[in-house]
């Protein structure tokens, strides 16, 4: 960022959804970097003392590698100079209007739903959330919740029960897998007469926990029947089960199909005409709000010069907003985009600092500037580390400086989680350096799950949330509890299972599959086949745990976890699609580019 000034990111739909943020600057306040008490915790400045030009000139030779072959940035500055949206300001406050008129049509539906049947209301609610505008009927939901819960199913067929226990168990309810009890055989094959049965089955067996042995039977049935009939399926009902049999639906990111799903709703046979015209003015105004957001974040990325200071590290701008968007995608939760996009975006140039760039002893001396937030430590590095050392500074100062004098606590945890990360950044460097293999997968993930980033992410998606994280949730985050370490473990799993093969090419620190091999002396393959089953079964104690939480934490901020997760399936699906950025290209496209037709 330029000197003197910073961009303020204070973007937002007002209460009725009135675009009414801007671009704006002010000039920077001076205030100290940290606290004296923080540099007493972590020790005193190292001493300074200038780079020789010998290894200076080392360092640039290794700048220009790229090697683990990188793809270029898809995007570059697009989002700087694309128009916003072809409407007129005119246009876009009668969108509004007619989206609060919608709202008030549509809450009457829920409430009227009540004396529908059961699966005409499961289905309007499962509408609603699929179609991303549940966030305006939270309280008309959680009522119908309620009152679905105590619905007596009994008597209705797979698909109403299937859909009755996924929604509930979506929201937390931890209702009996034993409804499913009737509707197995006694050769462990359930009747299902129809697609639509399985798939219904499918999805909601996916949120089964430890020791539902009925629900693992429906996985397995259900996995099998689906496979067999696909290839003689067409329409939006064949591509709803291949998207179920790459990612079942209780781990999939709503808004990233959001707009896909629109069209299919379209088609439907229980499609409400408001719902449908709601939904379309809804999204076109929150895409409204995501390109302001692309354009403050891609102005952030851009002034940070990183394409030209730091050309080893993955140009991955926009690709982090699209990962973060799954978090919160609700327009409330502007800032908290914004900031998650920065902090995984540092994240990324950290994880190629040490993967890509940095020598031991430059990682070593570079964890060591993290840990006491000194820059005058700094000195001792390649210019490249010394510049990417100030751009982080920069940035977590201008996060300090969006949050309110009675949320800045939230900067020591989020810098604390920076700290954790390089530190084992800096062990797998370690790792990398001495061939060191960890004897056992746990071993292993004692260092891995934290260098996933999940731990940082997680306490970062609360540093932008409201008054709904207190310090007390910043201190309960910082306990790793299990909810959390699930998570880290579900992405590590994830990560080595899709990128074992590309890190093979290049020196790279063992990952959990190497470990599984030498604990149990078996072959890739069937090392491959066990962490995927551990990334299974982490899926269960994650589940446990969302429905049984260990805590006392808000619904909404367990929520925010769970998306988080929920994320990690799609940025690995079938490949490492971060790094591998084209994969996303499509999607991106989809969900801040094209829109529907004004009419």
């Amino acid at each position: 960022m330029q000197s003197g000034a910073i961009t303020t990111f204070s973007l937002g739909l007002g209460a009725r959804g009135n675009m009414s943020g801007r671009l704006a600057t002010r000039p920077a306040e001076r205030r100290p970097c940290l606290s004296t008490s923080w540099q007493q915790r972590h020790g005193a400045a190292l001493e300074c003392r200038q780079v020789s030009a010998e290894t200076q000139h080392e360092a640039d030779d290794r700048l220009n590698r790229n090697p683990f072959d990188f793809y270029a940035s898809v995007w570059g500055d697009f989002f700087l100079h694309h128009p916003r949206s072809a409407a007129s300001s005119q246009q876009q406050t009668r969108m509004v209007e007619r989206v609060e008129e919608l709202k008030k049509e549509v809450a009457k539906l829920i409430a009227i739903s009540a004396t529908c049947s059961l699966l005409e209301r499961l289905n309007l609610i499962n509408a609603l959330e699929r179609l991303c505008v549940d966030y305006l009927f939270e309280t008309e939901i959680d009522v119908a919740l309620v009152e679905i819960h105590d619905a007596n199913v009994n008597d209705y067929d797979l698909h109403t029960v299937a859909l009755w226990f996924y929604l509930l168990r979506k929201h937390g309810y931890k209702v009996s897998p034993d409804v499913f009890e009737k509707y197995l055989d006694n050769d462990g094959t359930f009747v299902a007469k129809t697609p639509r049965e399985l798939l219904s089955l499918y999805n909601a067996a996916h949120f089964s926990t430890h020791g539902e042995i009925i629900l693992d039977k429906a996985i397995c049935f259900t996995k099998r029947s689906l496979e067999t009939k696909l290839p003689y399926l067409v329409g939006s009902l064949a591509r709803e089960i291949q998207c179920a049999l790459e990612v079942p639906l209780p781990r999939r990111v709503a808004i990233y199909e959001a707009k896909i799903y629109i069209s299919t709703y379209e088609e439907e046979a229980t499609m409400n005409g408001m719902v449908l015209e709601l939904a379309k003015l809804n999204f076109i105004l929150m895409q409204l709000q995501y390109q302001q957001e692309l354009e403050v974040t891609t102005r952030w990325w851009t002034d940070l010069q990183i394409r030209s200071k730091l050309p080893f590290a993955r140009d991955r701008l926009v690709e982090c907003y699209l990962w973060m968007l799954g978090v919160y995608y609700e327009p409330s939760c502007s800032r908290g985009r914004i900031i998650l996009t920065f902090v995984l975006s540092i994240a990324a140039i950290l994880d190629d600092i040490y993967d890509s760039f940095g020598t031991p002893e430059e990682c070593e001396l570079f964890t060591r500037w993290i840990e006491s937030w000194d820059p005058k430590a700094a000195h001792d590095l390649p210019e490249c580390m010394q510049y990417a050392i100030g751009k982080i500074m920069e940035t977590y100062q201008t996060i300090d400086n969006e949050l309110p004098q009675k949320d800045k606590y939230r900067m020591t945890y989020l810098k604390n989680f920076t700290v954790d990360l390089v530190k084992n950044y800096n062990k797998e460097v370690k790792m990398r350096e001495e061939s060191y293999v960890p004897k056992s997968v746990e071993e292993h993930l004692q260092i891995s799950a934290r260098t996933s980033a999940c731990h940082l992410l997680a306490c970062t998606s609360l540093v932008g949330m409201n008054e709904v994280a207190t310090k007390d949730s910043f201190d309960w985050v910082s306990t790793m509890p299990e909810i959390v370490q699930r998570l880290g473990i579900i992405i590590r799993l994830l990560d080595d299972i899709m990128t074992y093969e590309r890190e093979q090419m290049t020196p790279h620190v063992a990952s959990t599959i190497d470990s599984y091999m030498k604990q149990h002396n078996v072959s890739i393959q069937t090392a491959r086949e066990k962490i995927w089953e551990l990334k299974e079964e982490s899926w269960k104690h994650f589940n446990a745990h969302w429905m049984e939480p260990d805590n006392d934490q808000p619904r909404k901020l367990l929520k925010v976890i769970f998306n988080l997760t929920r994320t990690m399936e799609f940025m690995y699906n079938k490949d490492d699609n971060f790094t591998y950025c084209r994969n996303l290209k499509d999607t991106i496209h989809s969900l801040f580019v094209e829109t529907f037709d004004i009419v």
